[in-house]
């Protein structure tokens, strides 16, 4: 018997699809959770870029901006600006742990898949 053979007795394909299918739950759970607590601990925090004393003091930096790097320069800062909110963050959170999921659960079915005899 050669090493691949002993190695491949060890872990059967159903026992290796089970684990990956266990492996995408925990990942999904702990991704739904983590970014429900990234959400609840960011909308807690005090938001003072809300204060109306300082309604315009961007505008000069926003013209800065604008002058030096245009329109794709004020976009990319709107978006980083957009990075930091909780909401955003939470949903990068969960989008990352259900693509993982999903390579999870598609990995177990194609383990599955090569198992079944033809």
């Amino acid at each position: 018997m050669t090493e691949i053979d002993k190695t491949s007795d060890l872990h059967p394909p159903y026992r290796r699809s089970t684990r990956l299918r266990t492996i995408g739950i925990i990942v999904l759970v702990l991704g739904i959770g983590c970014a429900g607590t990234v959400y609840w601990l960011g909308t807690r925090s005090p938001n003072l870029s809300d204060d109306p004393s300082l309604l315009g003091f961007n505008r000069l930096k926003e013209r800065q901006m604008g002058l030096l790097y245009g329109k794709m320069g004020t976009l990319i800062e709107d978006w980083t600006d957009e990075l930091k909110e909780p909401g955003t963050q939470a949903e990068i959170i969960v989008a990352g742990s259900i693509f993982f999921a999903a390579g999870c659960f598609y990995f177990a079915r194609l383990l599955e898949h090569d198992d079944k005899p033809r």
